[in-house]
């Protein structure tokens, strides 16, 4: 069985987390209009637990205002995200699942957690951040043949029918852009160091395939499409960005022509929905917790706007943990879970304000303590309830659950 990397998220913000004091500066610069909608509505929650959002005041609002130079050329037009048929939009209470745990006992263990609280779906590793694939599929038999021979299944139906018999609302996570299995089976295709002329490799030490490749793309939607047909409700991609390196860094990525990282990440995500929604599967992509406070796209492709009308549902990543002391004027986020939530989501609802029919926010939230901090907290059920609870009080119902080793504690989901 492959290995699998369970500190994925515990890491990859960390080289960014100093950048959030400047960041906190920077809310001045935020595009905002002033229209006046609930928080509710922003957030994709209505009444009806199944209702479509309630559409914005004023829906031409996105194409009157003035755009940052450097994101102007993105798409901001309204797009249209009804329900899909047969599959019914929930309020989503979910946790994370790996490979190991998709693919062994565990998951006995995760459904009797689900029977039990008021989880209702699972996110499962159908690529991760090593380039391992859940089940085979013909897009990794074309492109990427290693991967598909080390898959952990023939098949993955029996395991959503297993869960779907549950009640269980499954989503499909996609590692996109980082990708390592395929990056050394194609080195032409890797994003370039050009101080050492050979792949570029993150902290991790682990090289990227370019997020501009063709074929690099077309792997990725060929293995959503993959998962869609399986029988997932929901194509959920992480990793939807560009290594977070000093902006000096010196690397090739590869670029066919003078599209932008925010272009590329935008585009991708718009093909995403273009093809997976014919499936009627809901499209969701994961994006830095500091995006929604920058007023760029932090040098990854991820600009808040642009993301948000891309897709169905938007999740930051708002580990309280991955924020640097004082940001937000909280001394040690981390041992402030409520308060560093508070503040994040405000801002991620005001930037929907933005657009006329932006993605529904499902922020993942922490139920992992960061020991490596000086002065961590210990993420007990009430530092979980906590992150709950301000996502509640500011109108957002569905959130997302991240453990690394899919350890949960029941008392914080009831």
């Amino acid at each position: 069985m492959p290995m699998i990397n369970n500190t994925r998220r515990q890491l990859s913000e960390l080289p960014l987390a100093a950048l959030l004091s400047l960041a906190i500066v920077a809310r001045a610069a935020l595009p905002t209009n002033g229209t006046a909608t609930t928080n509710a509505q922003l957030a994709g929650t209505t009444n009806t637990p199944n209702a479509a959002p309630t559409p914005a005041t004023n829906v031409s609002r996105s194409s009157n205002r003035s755009w940052p130079r450097a994101f102007a050329n993105l798409n901001y037009a309204a797009v249209d995200k009804p329900e899909c048929s047969g599959n019914p939009r929930r309020e989503v209470k979910a946790i994370y699942v790996n490979l190991y745990s998709a693919c062994s006992g565990k998951l006995n263990d995760l459904i009797e957690l689900a029977g039990q609280t008021d989880i209702n779906a699972f996110v499962i590793d159908v690529k991760d951040d090593r380039g391992n694939l859940l089940f085979r599929n013909m897009a990794a038999a074309k492109l990427n043949a290693e991967a598909n021979r080390k898959a952990l299944m023939d098949d993955a139906r029996p395991l959503l029918q297993r869960l779907k018999a549950k009640q269980i609302y499954c989503i499909a996570r996609i590692v996109t852009f980082k990708d390592p299995l395929f990056a050394r089976n194609h080195p032409q295709k890797a994003i370039i160091n050009n101080r050492t002329e050979q792949p570029f490799q993150g902290s991790d030490g682990l090289p990227w395939a370019s997020p501009y490749d063709a074929d690099f793309r077309e792997y990725d939607l060929g293995i959503a499409y993959a998962a869609a047909v399986a029988g997932f409700n929901e194509i959920q991609f992480d990793y939807i960005r560009f290594p977070d390196v000093a902006r000096n860094a010196n690397l090739n990525y590869r670029s066919p022509g003078s599209q932008s990282k925010a272009q590329a990440v935008q585009s991708f995500l718009l093909e995403a929905r273009r093809r997976l929604r014919p499936l009627n599967v809901y499209v969701a992509a994961d994006v830095f917790g500091l995006v929604c406070t920058t007023a760029d796209d932090m040098d990854i492709g991820q600009y808040w706007e642009a993301v948000s009308n891309a897709v169905d549902y938007i999740c930051p990543m708002m580990y309280p943990s991955h924020y640097a002391n004082r940001s937000y004027g909280l001394r040690v986020p981390d041992q402030q879970p409520y308060e560093l939530i508070d503040r994040g989501i405000k801002d991620a609802l005001r930037r929907n304000r933005n657009l006329a029919t932006p993605a529904r926010l499902r922020p993942w939230i922490q139920a992992f303590t960061a020991t490596w901090l000086k002065e961590y907290h210990q993420y007990d059920v009430a530092a979980v309830k906590a992150q709950i609870k301000a996502l509640s009080d500011n109108g957002v119902q569905s959130y997302l659950i991240w453990n690394p080793a899919n350890n949960y504690q029941k008392q914080a989901y009831r």
